[in-house]
């Protein structure tokens, strides 16, 4: 993916993502690339200032740049094998430079300084492993990950090469579908002129998946009550199935859960109609995505299981929790099973950034009041319980007359007038940034004719429900429709 020195300079560092300055030493260089390779890999921008952001350069110090180079070969064990590439720039004292991106793959393998310490990668940080730590990081580094392990009889008239297209249009890959599929993450390789197609590349690319791993789907159960009842008192009321490829599953299974969740709308006393949901929009995508992300796909004889209770989902996902994950530290500690796949789903916006999503989960149920999700291992299935907001029925008041004062119908029709007063609203707003996206919040309520705090309320409600989004700074920034 190639990147301007502006994303560069204002990009946020992250689980994939650092930025150092030229003055760096390579010892310390070796930190950040041992925990990347030691985690899901990632880029780091060298030549502009991680504290100033200032873009210094590398072409000032031939020499230091070298040692800069070397680094993954000489102060890494073993070496970490990185590609670079140079983005051209005017640097902070207005020279033409270059700022040197460091591409850090995924490794396999256990990498540690050249005092034969480990690092992993948390966050926007590199965390030095306990010894407990870097043995259990040993043991399942010693394992290949499965989704690179062969798909059996599988051949390239098994991919849909349509699909793989429109994943290089979404991550900006101008090679061939073969150079692609060949070159970069070994969705194909070749073993005495036979092609090998690996099960990250059926997952992801595959005409029909199922075909190879029929179990790798998602189920969702729908039970009438707080229990799980077999035999006669079976209490099932919806069992759906979603297959196809790892995208389309996200998509169905997510789009479904959507329709299953309870909603309260209730006009709020600053006169806006605002909405409780049971499960917030986020855990909702969070959680599916996860069980599809971390699910041990070499586990073939059982699928996902999303169950749902009157008061909790139950998500159940094939697989122990990976490498030094553990239900105390889960919401703080990240490492994908399946990175590959983890990758895909990011380039589409179901990955935020990398290790972030429990976190923010629990951050989103703590403001519904909502204590955060329960992990527990069952056996092989690892069992994540999030417990549903209870949705209270509010009566609210109205200036003039209050509500328990009125007829059944006159509440009804006062609903659905309110509705309609907020969905008018609400188009107004839409039809004036879509006139002008520089448009400022004042501006804005002055010509809907209501306060400016009561326009942020509604700006955040149509953020929340991503209508629209704010691009950049309050002042100097835009808004963009997201959907209409």
């Amino acid at each position: 993916m190639k990147y301007t020195i502006e994303e560069l300079r204002d990009m946020t560092e992250g689980q994939s993502f650092d930025r150092k300055s030229i003055l760096i030493e390579p010892k310390a260089l070796a930190n950040i690339i041992v925990a990347m390779a030691n985690a899901d890999g990632g880029t780091i921008a060298i030549g502009i200032s991680d504290k100033t952001r200032y873009v210094e350069g590398v072409d000032q110090d031939k020499s230091h740049l070298n040692d800069i180079l070397r680094t993954p070969l000489d102060f890494c064990t073993p070496s970490v094998t990185v590609s670079t590439d140079y983005v051209p720039c005017i640097d902070s004292e207005g020279r033409e430079n270059r700022v040197l991106l460091m591409h850090v793959p995924a490794s396999p393998r256990l990498h540690a300084n050249q005092a034969d310490e480990a690092f992993w990668r948390v966050g926007d940080k590199s965390r030095k492993l306990t010894f407990d730590e870097r043995l259990q990081l040993m043991y399942d580094k010693g394992e290949r990950y499965y989704e690179d392990t062969i798909a059996h009889d599988a051949t390239l008239d098994d991919i849909d090469m349509d699909v793989v297209k429109a994943y290089m249009r979404q991550i900006g890959y101008g090679k061939s579908v073969q150079e692609y599929l060949q070159e970069n993450k070994g969705f194909v390789t070749y073993k005495n002129d036979m092609p090998q197609i690996s099960t990250a590349c059926i997952l992801l690319f595959g005409k029909y998946p199922q075909t190879f791993y029929p179990r790798a789907r998602v189920r969702f159960i729908k039970y009438n009550g707080t229990e799980e009842k077999v035999g006669r008192e079976m209490n099932v009321i919806k069992d759906v199935t979603f297959e196809g490829r790892i995208l389309d599953q996200v998509q169905k299974t997510v789009e479904y859960l959507e329709t299953q969740v309870k909603e309260h709308s209730y006009l709020g006393e600053n006169g806006i109609f605002k909405t409780d949901r049971e499960y917030p929009k986020f855990v909702i995508q969070e959680m599916v995505v996860n069980s599809v992300c971390h699910r041990d796909y070499s586990i073939k004889g059982t699928e996902i299981q999303i169950k749902m209770f009157d008061d909790r989902l139950v998500f159940e996902t094939p697989g122990k929790l990976p490498s030094i994950v553990r239900t105390d530290n889960i919401r703080h500690t990240h490492f994908s099973r399946n990175p590959k796949i983890a990758e895909y789903l990011k380039a589409y916006d179901y990955v935020k950034e990398f290790g972030e999503g429990v976190d923010r989960m629990c951050r989103e149920l703590f403001a519904t009041g909502t204590k955060e999700p329960q992990y527990h291992l069952v056996a092989f299935i690892m069992k994540a319980t999030v417990h549903a907001n209870v949705l209270e029925e509010r009566h609210e008041t109205t200036q003039t007359i209050r509500t328990d004062q009125k007829r059944p119908d006159e509440i009804r029709k006062g609903h659905e007038k309110g509705m309609k007063r907020a969905q008018k609203g609400h188009e107004k707003v839409l039809f004036l940034i879509l006139k002008n996206p520089k448009t400022s919040i004042p501006a804005l309520a002055k010509e809907c004719e209501m306060s400016v705090k009561a326009m942020r309320l509604l700006l955040d409600k149509l953020k929340a429900e991503n209508i629209i989004e704010r691009i950049g700074p309050n002042k100097g920034g835009y808004w963009k429709i997201i959907k209409p």
